[in-house]
């Protein structure tokens, strides 16, 4: 047995010695828990999910697709299904272990340190770049209302402020996080509600142009299309992410991420119909408000840019707030088992402070370089590295369910279930592979060097937690002294 921070566990287990069912620490999960540190319900856990997957691509999304037709809507379809697989794949691991971190954990209890730290090391970029990426674009629909794209020092602050202001909620603590979250949400969904149910009701067939509009096959076109939609699902896995913030986290991890996923995917694809049957298909193929020109078919007038720019900074502010503490919880849960530098691992009011300071520090100087390198392609191209390091964690976590269903695990398999999680996790397997391969040549090139700079990373940590074990007499340098000794 050895201690690391705060928790005392064994070692991690391996593919060839696989280890008991994990224990939940008993520690408190909030540090200093009170009145600014509370565990979110069910309510606010499913608000994480939807909030996050929901960012501010759905008000662009038809008009990015629409391009190829109303097929499109049946790639749409695919990608729900294995979307909905993977979020039953977390349902399922984060019953069986109920921690925070997420794919961090399983990748880690079923594979050992080495998995568990490339799981925690490709989120973690994926969150800080993600970010910073969310709040230049978020700018555009600002300048909408508040002239800010005239001078670029009035957007590269309009962008850093867009982003401070998440960090200072979670600073505040989990109960001001939470309640941000939630407002958001319901907020947000307001303006989408309005045009994926009214827009049915001025819905025209005539609109809708062509079923296959690329040129290409009916599977060409389908594959086509789901490149644009692949990282439309992404975020997921939030909820398991945060489970150590969740109420009866065994039960609402799932619940939640499901809910919150098949709630996202009615908001997608009604919202998408409704655009697609109230904006002509050779306006909308041109269209950079799509959402706009939607609102602007049904109730007259110009007004719906601005109801759309309003919804949009709404929908990326809530989900700013929603990635800014999962930023956080991944190096958080792996600095706890030395993987990640002490500091991650220090809370105040139920927040990772460190983390989510670092991580707002880092997607602050990407925004300003992003500002003042006088190239948005090297900006662009780290966006779509994200793409491919997000889908790094998901592989591996189903992976680990793979892992536990091949080995047929006591106390790890539910045999009574074993053909429907099955098939459940194949299908998440697939998406999670189809999803990298979507990232295309450059981004999976980019994303690999990333990694390798993480492998360079883990050896330093793994050096300095072998040296203190060794200092201690824990591990295998004192046991070979020892042995020597005798």
């Amino acid at each position: 047995m050895h201690t690391t921070g705060t928790v005392t566990r064994s070692a991690p287990a391996s593919a060839e010695t696989p280890a008991a069912p994990p224990t939940v620490p008993a520690e408190n999960p909030h540090g200093d828990a009170g009145r600014h540190a509370r565990r979110f319900g069910l309510p606010v856990a499913t608000a994480l999910v939807m909030g996050n997957i929901i960012g501010g691509g759905i008000f662009l999304l038809p008009a990015s697709i629409a391009p190829y037709g109303t097929v499109s809507l049946v790639a749409f379809v695919v990608l729900t299904v294995g979307a909905i697989a993977l979020a039953l794949v977390f349902g399922r691991l984060a019953a069986r272990d109920p921690r925070t971190g997420g794919p961090y954990v399983y990748a880690r209890e079923a594979f050992g340190d080495f998995a568990g730290f490339l799981a925690a090391w490709s989120y973690w970029i994926t969150t800080w770049v993600s970010n910073a990426a969310l709040a230049v674009a978020a700018v555009g629909y600002l300048d909408v209302l508040i002239p800010v794209n005239d001078h670029r020092w009035t957007a590269c602050l309009a962008a850093l402020a867009l982003q401070w202001l998440p960090a200072l909620a979670n600073f505040a603590g989990t109960r001001y996080v939470g309640a941000v979250q939630l407002v958001s949400t319901v907020l947000k969904f307001v303006p989408l509600l309005l045009v994926a149910v009214g827009g049915l009701f001025f819905f025209d067939p005539d609109r809708l142009g062509p079923f296959n509009a690329s040129g290409h096959g009916a599977v060409g076109a389908v594959s086509a299309s789901a490149a644009l939609l692949l990282f439309s699902y992404l975020g997921v896995e939030s909820a398991a992410v945060s489970a150590g913030e969740v109420k009866d986290a065994r039960r609402n991890v799932g619940r939640a991420t499901v809910i919150g996923t098949a709630g996202a995917a009615l908001v997608y694809l009604l919202g998408t119909v409704s655009v697609f049957g109230t904006v002509a298909h050779d306006r909308l193929v041109s269209s950079t408000a799509p959402f706009s020109d939607a609102v602007n078919t049904m109730f007259g007038g110009s007004w719906g840019g601005t109801a759309v720019a309003l919804a949009a900074l709404v929908s990326m502010t809530g989900c700013l707030n929603g990635w800014t503490l999962l930023s956080a919880q991944t190096p958080y849960a792996a600095a706890r088992d030395g993987l990640f530098p002490g500091a991650f691992a220090r809370r105040r009011r139920g927040v990772p402070t460190v983390g989510v300071g670092v991580t707002v520090v880092l997607a602050s100087l990407l925004t300003v370089y992003n500002y003042f390198s006088g190239s948005a392609r090297v900006f662009d191209v780290l966006v779509l590295v994200t793409t491919f390091t997000a889908t790094v964690p998901y592989l591996l976590a189903t992976a680990a369910q793979i892992f536990h269903l091949v080995a047929g695990r006591p106390g790890q398999v539910d045999r009574g279930r074993l053909v429907r999680d099955s098939v459940i996790t194949a299908v998440a397997a697939a998406f999670s592979v189809w999803l990298m391969a979507g990232a295309g040549y450059a981004a999976v090139y980019q994303g690999v060097l990333f990694l390798f700079v993480g492998i360079i990373a883990y050896a330093v940590m793994a050096a300095r937690r072998q040296r203190r074990q060794a200092a201690a007499g824990e591990g295998p340098t004192a046991e070979a002294s020892a042995v020597e000794a005798a």
